[in-house]
């Protein structure tokens, strides 16, 4: 298969295993997603998933989190790592939330990337699930996958990015980031398929005799 076959027989397979794209992290806003999005760095969505009430139970907009002082914050979200910046983050974007956006999570990616805390990933998935607006998040689970599926070099996520947006319709991205997480967590784990194993694998490269190996992020 030549490289857009590949990415389009990939789309075909992924809406088959997956129509359906739940938000894997817990979340009745933007702005609540927003947070969910910030605490998962370097944590799972499960353990997310269990710290989040505790917080949104206490505070679920920027008006009652800056309520909250720092420490409080840290003290709920301590599970989910790195509590200290993040926590410090949360409280400081949520008071510029308010003060330059009228308490509302902004619609537009270069106002999220300015928020403390927000990256491009993070602003990439809020914009996309939140808001609809066509956007593809690129995690750990897309650049490894897009890598062993011959997609792009794996230079760093930027490319990676760049190379997928080539690839796919826009009216796909914001499922299909999804659909390829999910497909990574469920089938093509990391220490498991090595691009030998799993249905997408060796469907895409059915003669491949040796593992592929991939560039981390």
């Amino acid at each position: 298969m030549r490289k857009q076959e590949r990415a389009d027989y990939i789309c075909s397979r992924l809406q088959e295993l997956y129509p359906e794209t739940p938000v894997p992290l817990d979340n009745t806003s933007p702005y609540t997603l927003l947070i969910a999005v910030l605490l998962s760095a370097q944590c799972t969505d499960i353990r997310v998933n269990l710290v989040t009430p505790h917080l949104f139970a206490k505070a679920s907009t920027p008006q009652e989190m800056i309520k909250l002082t720092v420490k409080e914050i840290e003290d709920i979200i301590r599970p989910c790592g790195l509590a200290p910046r993040k926590s410090k983050a949360i409280w400081t974007l949520s008071h510029m939330l308010i003060d330059e956006h009228g308490g509302n999570v902004p619609a537009d990616l270069e106002a999220l990337e300015r928020l403390p805390g927000v990256g491009h990933k993070t602003a990439s998935v809020v914009i996309s699930q939140s808001f609809g607006v066509p956007a593809f998040p690129v995690d750990t689970h897309i650049h490894r996958l897009c890598q062993i599926w011959g997609l792009t070099n794996g230079k760093n996520v930027v490319q990676t990015e760049v190379d997928c947006k080539k690839l796919f319709p826009e009216e796909l991205w914001n499922k299909l980031h999804l659909q390829i997480i999910f497909y990574g967590r469920e089938y093509c784990k990391a220490r498991s398929c090595y691009g030998l194993v799993c249905p997408i694998c060796t469907e895409v490269y059915p003669n491949r005799k040796t593992a592929k190996t991939y560039k981390k992020s």
